[in-house]
């Protein structure tokens, strides 16, 4: 029986936690649309998702299910920075869901992967896009913005909220997959910093946005029928997905570039519609589906662009078998891998 290959067993893992995170992506919209209609407490609701996961990795770390990095007060210091971007990036994406339906959010969520493929090339040095994959993240674009226009129209509100959450998802998908590549955390690690130092930031956004006024208010009026069973399931769902998406999407960014990343979270929504089209009456028209078509064959287009060749230099051994920098030969070597 042959061996497996490395490169195999790679590409397998690489995958796994792809579609996992896909799985976990195209799930968590319904399911926090659906929450925060029955608990319309945005902060408390990221919140008890973050105490969920930093709670669940040190109990499962503890009782020996899983490993994951010390906490230490100096990794931390260079970890909050992220921590706070990912912060605002959830907060800014439940107030978006808040105030607008599943549509607003998916297509605000498909502008991403052309901005990011940018800042990816300005603030992180990567190799400027190809004409192809350029050509295929504006096909996901106007295949979303084609969507949405046979959709409800969005609210000034709904506006400012997407806006935010606009800047915030692409500061987030640059500058975490930096921390992510350069702290040398193992995936649960990241979870554990990730949700532990977003839960300490909670407060902070409590108190700016007003939202404790309504949450004690809430509580003076017998629970403001939090234990219900069907606000407490919705919440309780959305915190066991914030866990494995947590996992899943830390894993990822390992995994892949951050465009991949941002694409593959574009992509997935796919599932989101369906189930949106199954579960609410305000979704779009059969033309509007056809256009959501479209952003997936830009998907597609995306991930044959990224996997062809492309020249890198790389230092020709002397006679001796050491490196020479003066004389160069070039590699092929596919795009992405220096994000790996």
């Amino acid at each position: 029986m042959s061996a497996i290959r490395p490169e195999s067993t790679k590409q397998l893992a690489t995958s796994s936690v792809v579609v996992g995170y896909a799985l976990c992506s195209s799930l968590l919209a319904v399911i926090n649309k659906f929450a925060i209609t029955k608990f319309n407490y945005p902060g408390l609701l990221t919140a008890l998702q973050y105490l969920t996961s930093a709670l669940g990795v040190w109990v499962l770390g503890k009782l020996g299910f899983l490993y994951h990095d010390a906490f230490k007060l100096e990794t931390a210091k260079k970890f909050l920075p992220a921590a706070f971007v990912f912060y605002l990036a959830i907060f800014t994406n439940t107030n978006l869901l808040r105030h607008a339906n599943v549509d607003t959010f998916i297509v605000f969520r498909s502008l991403t992967p052309l901005l990011v493929a940018i800042a990816d090339t300005l603030f992180r040095k990567q190799p400027i896009p190809s004409k192809l994959t350029f050509m295929s993240l504006f096909i996901i674009l106007g295949g979303a913005v084609g969507y949405v226009a046979t959709d409800s129209a969005f609210t000034l509100t709904a506006y400012s909220w997407a806006l935010a959450y606009l800047v915030t998802i692409v500061s987030e998908m640059v500058y975490i997959k930096h921390i992510v590549s350069s702290i040398g955390l193992n995936t649960w690690g990241l979870v554990l910093y990730n949700n532990l130092l977003s839960l300490l930031i909670s407060p902070v956004f409590w108190v700016l946005t007003g939202e404790y006024r309504e949450v004690f208010a809430a509580v003076g009026s017998s629970g403001g029928d939090w234990f219900r069973i069907d606000a407490f399931s919705a919440v309780a769902l959305s915190c066991v997905f914030g866990v494995l998406i947590s996992f899943f999407g830390f894993a990822a960014r390992k995994a892949i570039s951050a465009t991949a990343f941002t694409v593959t979270g574009v992509v997935n929504k796919f599932l989101t519609v369906v189930i949106n089209v199954m579960i609410w009456d305000k979704h779009a028209t059969p033309f509007g589906l056809l256009c959501l078509l479209f952003t997936l064959c830009g998907g597609v287009l995306y991930q044959q662009s990224v996997t062809g060749a492309r020249v890198e230099p790389v230092a020709k051994p002397r006679d001796n078998g050491e490196p020479d920098a003066e004389n160069v030969i070039l590699i092929e070597r596919k795009e992405g891998d220096e994000d790996k």
